[in-house]
């Protein structure tokens, strides 16, 4: 996909993330695809279907993009965030993904969920949404005349030097054979993994019979492939070569003269990249700090609007659409606490359940399967003590 111009290749790659967005938050709707409500409902009732679909999600996904990347039709070779990078921030990944499990717990639903449940008309979702965005933003951005941001003020100086640099990128494909040699193990260990974890789902025969269930995984996997596929392809043609938006913004801007007005704030974000929601509701509070303005519109912003979007679409056709308020200050509080730590620990854990649970998985990098864990660690141990809370109350 090469454009004449850079304006012609930015607008499709907002658009078509836009667009992809919007199928994904009304189908998340439409089949109630909930990565928390997997855990609950495995931890609770022993039902594993939501968690199968969520398996089934992570499978779509990773045998797409071993299958692209050995095409050449995807390259990962420095996405935004850098999921295969050489440095493995384990300490991070563990802890914010912790932090993350708990937080959803008492938000009631992941950064995805959240805006599902605004599209709903969940007016909770929107408080939760707020904080988390005020979050993340100064989680990676410096407060107002300062160079400090809440990483450096409170986690950089004692977590990164836990970090560890491998010596080749922390994919399990590189680490199998070395970065030069990895194209091979990441399509076999990649078709390996989803094979298996397709099996794992299908072997249910009340997942098979439940159609939600599958399309909902379908749709998040397919959704996070076809990101993949779109932001590594979009090309800029300038005298006879193509450049990434990236590399046209970073390099390439000034000897092609382009308006200093409308060069895009930052070129990280327009890197190769999937979902994830965390970073990217900080993007959308920059993007209003910014007054709206063209040059902070990011992936991030449009995949935010095209989920509340295509859920609030959803709601209408389907009549589900209602109003929801805070029924209790206990209430008020769960979520006021949930969403301050998904808010810290989806940046620190650079992603969420699908951020890091789907797309980071995809990449087979070691960092997104230790977040994927400590997620779901800790989700399910705080629905373990709310449940034992419940109990010695009762």
């Amino acid at each position: 996909m090469v454009f004449e111009s850079f304006a012609q290749a930015q607008s499709f790659f907002l658009w078509a993330t836009f667009g992809i967005a919007l199928v994904m938050g009304a189908l998340v709707n439409k089949t109630n695809f909930c990565t928390m409500g997997a855990v609950s409902d495995w931890v609770n009732m022993g039902d594993t279907g939501r968690l199968r679909a969520w398996l089934f999600a992570i499978a779509v996904a990773m045998l797409g993009v071993a299958i692209l990347e050995a095409s050449g039709l995807v390259k990962l070779a420095a996405t935004f965030p850098p999921y295969r990078a050489n440095q493995l921030v384990w300490a991070e990944n563990l802890l914010g993904g912790l932090m993350f499990g708990i937080g959803m717990t008492l938000a009631s639903g992941c950064g995805n969920k959240t805006l599902i449940r605004i599209g709903g008309g969940n007016l909770k979702s929107i408080m939760v949404l707020a904080i988390i965005a005020i979050i993340a933003y100064y989680m990676v951005n410096p407060f107002p005349d300062s160079d400090k941001t809440l990483f450096t003020m409170l986690f950089y100086d004692w977590i990164r030097p836990l970090a560890v640099t491998l010596q080749t990128n922390q994919d399990l494909g590189a680490i199998v054979a070395g970065s030069g040699a990895a194209a091979t193990p990441r399509l076999a260990i990649g078709g390996i993994l989803a094979l298996v974890l397709i099996g794992f789902a299908f072997i249910s025969a009340d997942f098979r019979s439940n159609f939600d269930n599958i399309l909902g995984g379908l749709a998040v996997g397919l959704a996070v492939l076809a990101a993949w596929y779109i932001t590594s392809n979009v090309m800029v043609s300038a005298d006879g070569q193509s450049f990434s938006l990236q590399n046209f913004v970073a390099e390439q801007w000034d000897m092609y003269a382009k308006p200093e007005e409308l060069k895009p704030a930052d070129s990280r974000p327009l890197s190769t990249q999937s979902f994830t929601f965390i970073n990217p509701m900080g993007q959308t509070f920059g993007y209003a700090m910014a007054g709206f303005k063209l040059t902070a519109l990011t992936f991030g912003v449009m995949s935010v609007a095209g989920v509340i979007l295509g859920s609030l679409l959803w709601s209408l056709i389907s009549r589900s659409f209602r109003i929801e308020w805070f029924v209790s200050a206990k209430d008020f509080f769960n979520h006021f606490v949930g969403a301050i730590l998904m808010g810290f620990g989806g940046v620190l854990a650079m992603g969420c359940t699908i951020g890091q649970g789907v797309t980071g998985v995809s990449t087979l990098a070691v960092g997104s399967i230790i977040t994927l864990l400590a997620i779901i660690a800790g989700c399910a141990s705080t629905m373990k003590y709310q449940y034992w809370r419940m109990m010695r109350e009762a």
